[in-house]
């Protein structure tokens, strides 16, 4: 989603006369597009922070910028400006549109602009962004979260969920298409509550899958409880629509499911898994998961192994907890060890590692629909519907073509092939 986001500040600065810069040292302007769901994310951002100060002292009239989840926290905000005085602008995920207007005041004069105000307008029409190519383009359908997690600070940050107008979704996406695009990314934070009043998930994808072209739709990121049957087997019957879904568990254990707020329990979620092999039985399945969670025991935790395990993931997004100031997680009493935690994250690291790795090897002999997504003088790179990675021979003229690969051997779980077409 920052990336995108990042996108689209590009377009709105290139509009206003100002282009990209090739490197920081030469740049007159440098924006932080922030993240905090992850205590990692802010550290990184303090941590570049004080490279910029250095740059800065070299050339007083670079102009510095702040923005995103980080910082519409409003004490985080205060403190970061105590703390690097050099920043010129500090905003939030609300007023990103603003930031070419706000650099134009601090270039005019204005010494310090904070502006955290809340905006939960829906932009109309095609939303304009500078991609870097035209393989896989991001489009976001809705904004923030009514789901409030215990542990996830997204809703106090980015707001309620609201929805795009699906005419203009489509609108934007039939664009890209036109540009060449060849696999269009649908973003939200639980794009299956997507809702524009008239027209829900289902209604916008089985139109997206009736445009004309060659391309796939995949989306992120789904809700377990929120997934219906209905978008399952229309994913199984429409060929652009590419078999692959992002479920989040989280967690193994019903018990901390609970504590995180999460509104399903195991049951429920094998319930989704079954019905996605039914009906699509060669899908790509991801997730996420939370160790070390408030209260998190062995049993719990082993538990998380047991669904890793009978699920058999393509692909696991392993997260240890982190506190996020503002959520009730962050006062939980029986905070779990940070030892612990990474001892238990090493485990779940390499189970997934031992499964991807039996799964690589199913796919030996096997061909698929690729497309290309890197080019270089000799391999390769694609992506299967499955959201599966194979590197092959070929030549560049094979960017961004659909090409069948045949996999011919595995090393370390990675699928190696040759392009048969």
């Amino acid at each position: 989603m920052n990336v995108h986001e990042t996108e689209k500040l590009y377009a709105l600065f290139e509009l206003s006369g100002i282009a990209q810069a090739e490197n920081a040292e030469n740049a007159d302007i440098i924006i932080f597009n922030t993240c905090c769901v992850r205590e990692g994310a802010e550290t990184r951002v303090i941590g570049n922070l004080g490279i910029v100060k250095k740059l800065k002292e070299k050339k007083p009239s670079l102009i510095v910028a702040v923005c995103g989840c980080m910082t519409q926290q409003k004490a985080v905000a205060e403190k970061l400006h105590k703390r690097c005085p050099f920043i010129n602008i500090i905003t939030g995920t609300y007023k990103l549109s603003k930031l070419p207007h706000m650099v134009n005041l601090i270039a005019n004069g204005e010494k310090f602009i904070m502006d955290l105000e809340t905006d939960l307008t829906v932009p109309c029409g095609i939303n304009e962004a500078k991609r870097s190519d035209n393989v896989n383009n991001f489009v976001n359908i809705m904004y923030g979260c009514n789901n409030f997690c215990t542990y996830c600070i997204v809703p106090y940050v980015k707001g309620r969920e609201r929805s795009r107008r699906k005419n203009d979704i489509v609108e934007e996406v039939r664009t890209l298409i036109g540009k060449g695009c060849k696999e269009i990314t649908l973003l939200g934070q639980n794009v299956n509550s997507y809702n524009d009043g008239n027209y829900n998930f289902r209604d916008l994808l089985d139109e997206l899958s009736d445009l004309d072209g060659e391309f796939w739709i995949k989306f992120m990121t789904s809700h377990p409880k929120d997934l219906s049957n209905d978008v399952i087997d229309l994913i199984a019957k429409k060929e652009k629509l590419a078999d692959y879904i992002h479920l989040p568990l989280q967690s193994g254990s019903d018990r901390i499911l609970a504590l995180m707020n999460r509104k399903y329990d195991i049951a429920a979620y094998m319930e989704k898994i079954d019905r996605i092999k039914e009906k699509m039985p060669d899908a790509g399945i991801t997730s996420d998961i939370i160790v070390g969670f408030p209260t998190e025991t062995e049993k719990d935790f082993i538990l998380t192994e047991e669904a890793v395990q009978k699920v058999g993931y393509n692909n696991l997004f392993t997260f240890i907890y982190s506190k996020r100031t503002g959520t009730p997680a962050a006062v939980m009493e029986g905070q779990v060890p940070e030892e612990t935690k990474k001892e238990r994250i090493a485990r779940l690291i390499a189970l997934q590692a031992e499964i991807a790795n039996k799964k690589a090897k199913e796919c030996i002999g096997k061909t698929y629909r690729v497309l290309c997504d890197s080019k270089s003088d000799k391999l390769l790179t694609g992506k299967t519907a499955s959201d599966r990675v194979i590197i092959f021979e070929g030549k560049e003229a094979l960017y961004n073509k659909f090409v069948d690969v045949k996999v011919t051997q595995v090393k370390n779980s990675k699928l190696y092939g040759e392009a048969v077409n």
